[in-house]
């Protein structure tokens, strides 16, 4: 008896003890059902397809196109090394679970956002910060972003993970967006576009309208800057040109890299392909639906004033 021989035969006692302690084992080739998700109805959000392949008909659900924009931090990285398709699942799983305890609404780069947050060292235990949004950036659970306001005619920024269990609230106080990506060149602007009031009041946009573009020009500040402002193009930036002479206009234009936009390749790489983020949000528009009704809800009961009997 060769050793393969002898590990069968030792495989097969061991199945044979097995069936002895816990009883005949049967397989099946059926898996069980799984329980049914409640379906919610929307005149916008589903649809009703029929597949002859086999003689079913399937249902499926069409995520709004806005999703990409809402819920930019659900889409993974774009770069193929710094990709993990588990672990990328299990974080999207994390992400849901965090937003059905936490609710995190809308808002972009431009939103003018207050966020309260646990503070052991603060007089409640918990501190508010009040300022506008100059960068988004990150995906998954790693998701940031930056507030920045004037208090006492000194610059404040605060970094938020938008995911972290300290954060108690976040409260979108004006919703909209600007011109460019990113206002980290509201670090060399002048303090009026962002100073804020700490007890700015919520500016409540009808339900259903679009969210409002505010395409006003910043004047930025002379030179040190923090960055070559004339080097990135920036649509929301008044008087560049003012503080840019011809030598460093020279090698703005030297570094110019205007081809890029009609570069297919480059672009695909620094996004996530169309087919891959309807399958990413398919996977969880259940839940951030199901999550959004449940904040309307909430929302119109704290709007609801109950009237008062005359006497």
């Amino acid at each position: 008896m060769n050793i393969v021989q002898k590990k069968l035969l030792a495989g097969r006692f061991s199945w044979i003890n097995l069936t002895r302690r816990l009883g005949p084992v049967s397989f099946s080739t059926k898996p069980e059902p799984l329980p049914s998700a409640p379906r919610t109805t929307s005149n916008t959000s589903t649809t009703t397809t029929s597949s002859t392949s086999g003689g079913s008909s399937e249902r499926k659900s069409i995520v709004p196109p806005d999703y990409r924009f809402v819920y930019q931090e659900f889409l993974p990285d774009p770069k193929i090394e710094w990709r993990n398709p588990i672990r990328e699942k299990l974080e999207r799983m994390d992400m849901l679970d965090r937003r059905a305890n936490i609710d995190i609404p809308e808002f972009y780069v431009g939103s003018v956002v207050a966020v309260t947050c646990s503070d052991v060292h603060a007089v409640g235990k918990t501190s508010r910060f009040l300022g506008i949004c100059i960068l988004r950036e990150k995906c998954g659970l790693r998701a940031r972003f930056i507030l920045r306001n004037v208090v006492d005619n000194q610059g404040i920024e605060v970094m938020y993970d938008m995911y972290d269990p300290t954060l108690l609230k976040v409260e979108v106080l004006r919703l909209e967006k600007r011109l460019d990506e990113h206002l980290l060149y509201l670090r060399d602007a002048l303090d009026e576009y962002s100073t804020f009031d700490l007890n700015m009041e919520a500016e409540i946009l009808p339900e259903g309208a679009p969210v409002p573009v505010n395409d006003v020009k910043v004047t930025l500040k002379p030179r040190p800057w923090y960055a070559r402002w004339e080097r990135h193009n920036l649509a929301g930036v008044a008087n560049v040109d003012e503080h840019t002479n011809e030598k460093k206009a020279r090698k703005a234009a030297r570094v110019a890299t205007p081809w890029e936009r009609f570069d297919l390749m480059k672009q695909y790489r620094r996004t996530i392909p169309d087919e891959e983020q309807k399958e990413i949000f398919a996977e969880v528009y259940s839940q951030l639906h199901q999550l959004e009704l449940t904040r309307k809800k909430l929302k119109r009961k704290r709007t609801f004033v109950k009237p008062t009997k005359l006497a």
